[in-house]
């Protein structure tokens, strides 16, 4: 845990957050300033800067993210008309906050990327 890093903070119960999941692993919680009606970010409890961070140790939790997003896709009723799951990372990808996070957005049609 990195004490100057929000999500950690949040992670940790510094900083109060609705939390919409928590194992021991990762919390889920609502992002401030969705870009969907449901706009969820899975936050693993280890401080990771980002993607690049995933070695060959943290491949399971990597996967655990993902398959965390996917359940709460589907708890949320999202599965039917689809969803999408996004990790960004560094400055050039969008990452805002510098700890790894995933972005569950849903709710509506979100178009093509690229």
């Amino acid at each position: 845990m990195a004490a100057d890093c929000l999500f950690c903070r949040i992670a940790g119960g510094s900083i109060p957050a609705a939390k919409l999941y928590e194992d021991d692993r990762c919390i889920a919680i609502a992002d401030i300033a969705p870009k969907a009606p449901l706009h969820l970010l899975v936050l693993p409890k280890e401080h990771l800067v980002g993607a690049p961070d995933i070695d060959g140790s943290r491949e399971a939790l990597a996967g655990h993210l993902l398959k965390v997003a996917a359940d709460l896709a589907r708890e949320k009723g999202l599965e039917p008309d689809g969803y999408r799951i996004v990790i960004n990372s560094g400055d050039h990808g969008g990452q805002t906050v510098g700890h790894l996070h995933v972005h569950l957005l849903g709710g509506r049609p979100l178009g093509a990327m690229g």
